[in-house]
């Protein structure tokens, strides 16, 4: 199922999907050689948009809760990746330990966490669930379908450099838990395991925009083996640090980070004649699971912020305050399912798509953020098609050419986050 979109499909993005297409071999040369010097994040989902003059990634999660968005179909694919990506860590792994989200009843995501489980044991692992609540024993959750998970208590090893849970000796930890609230001294130095993503992956130490500086790095490279000009797959962005809302500290630095964006969008709308009124998107600079993001089209509506706005925006998960917030380019989302807003959500794990999913909202316009309550999900027909783009086709007219190149931009964001881990990695290999 492919969306239609509503903008007529022509001008840059065909043109860029042309040259993508045209240039499939080397693309797929490229990325071969960068995974030799970049080892990819374990499991990765990345939200794009498509404004149909521009295709760009508006964030990359590297704790990806959406597992159980993904058709059946496209589980065979997932289980292949997910065996080499543990064969990469730990080739005769028996057991492992993944640790999901903390106190939570989302009935959605705790399915998430059943998929990922169900992924992993056809790989052929023994997986339990631990949690980084404080409980004394394991304690069982019934999902919708009738099934159930048990989470467990964590225990350290003898000797402090393992964990575990009783009689269940892993050698790896998945983490499915973003850290948001700091990394918990249960999960510091496991020397004798890998624990998966790092521990600066997490929400605590890791920075949006240390991330999309790293995809800059990433598309100028791409953009001249395809000859397109950056922009069309990448948000502009900008940063403010050291913020407070509440008092009104930091916000002439929002106003002006504002007004110099917009400006810089408005000259490339005009240079492509594009007629969209530009906008951007103000978030915190941490993980926000959907919280306190805001569409500003003017400058002068940050400085007039109203109490009530203020309030959203300081507060991010599980109440933390928000002191550093990130201001992206905003890209307009012209695909649609029925006449709602929907945006591609691609899955990865290692370096491999594994599928993926429209996240659609009725509620929501073309230039809001659609991960808010309200929003469903549309599998992607993914399973063979992202792979095997058809040549012959039209521009603009072909499934699996579409889907070829959602791949391949969410696959410059893995690459951007591989490249974000090692320059944010605290103890650095050195060769």
């Amino acid at each position: 199922m492919v969306p239609h979109l509503v903008t007529a499909l022509n001008g840059p993005l065909l043109d860029l999907e042309k040259k993508i297409l045209g240039a499939t071999p080397a693309i797929e040369r490229w990325f071969r050689m960068e995974w030799q010097e970049h080892t990819p994040p374990f499991y990765c989902s990345v939200d794009l948009r498509n404004a149909g003059f521009k295709l760009a990634p508006v964030d990359t999660n590297l704790f990806p809760g959406g597992f159980n968005n993904l058709s059946p179909e496209m589980l065979p694919l997932a289980v292949q990746a997910a065996m080499a990506a543990i064969e990469k860590y730990c080739p005769d792994a028996k057991n492992l330990l993944l640790i999901p989200e903390n106190h939570t009843r989302n009935s959605f995501y705790l399915q998430n966490v059943a998929r990922l489980m169900q992924i992993f044991r056809q790989t052929g692992l023994n997986v339990r669930l631990g949690t980084l609540e404080d409980i004394k024993k394991p304690k069982q959750i019934d999902l919708p379908d009738g099934t159930s998970i048990t989470l467990e208590p964590l225990e350290r090893s003898k000797n402090g450099r393992r964990l575990g849970l009783k009689n269940f000796d892993p050698c790896t930890v998945l983490l499915n838990n973003d850290l948001s609230i700091g990394i918990p001294s249960v999960l510091e130095n496991l020397d004798e395991q890998n624990v998966l993503p790092p521990l600066h992956a997490g929400w605590a130490v890791r920075r949006k925009s240390n991330h999309f500086a790293a995809y800059d790095d990433v598309v100028k490279k791409f953009s001249k083996l395809v000859d397109v000009d950056p922009w069309m797959l990448n948000p502009l962005f900008a940063k403010c640090g050291e913020l407070n809302l509440q008092e009104d500290a930091g916000s002439d630095c929002l106003a002006d980070n504002v007004s110099s964006l917009l400006s810089k969008i408005r000259k490339k709308y005009k240079e492509y004649g594009i007629k969209e009124q530009p906008f951007v998107i103000v978030k915190a600079n941490a993980g926000t699971y959907g919280m306190g993001i805001m569409t500003v089209k003017d400058a002068s509506e940050v400085k007039d912020f109203n109490r009530k706005q203020r309030s959203k925006m300081v507060v991010g998960k599980e109440g933390l305050e928000v002191s550093e917030l990130i201001i992206q380019e905003g890209v307009h989302s012209f695909e649609r399912i029925n006449e709602a807003v929907a945006e591609p959500v691609v899955y990865m794990i290692d370096r491999y798509v594994v599928g993926g999913f429209y996240r659609v909202h009725a509620d929501r316009d073309v230039n809001e953020n659609l991960n808010a309550p309200g929003a469903h999900f549309v599998p992607l027909a993914f399973q063979q098609q992202h792979a095997l783009p058809d040549l012959q086709a039209k521009p603009g007219t072909a499934a699996p050419n579409r889907f070829y190149m959602y791949g391949v931009v969410a696959r410059l964001a893995l690459l951007a986050a591989s490249l974000e881990m090692e320059k944010t990695d605290p103890n650095p290999e050195v060769y």
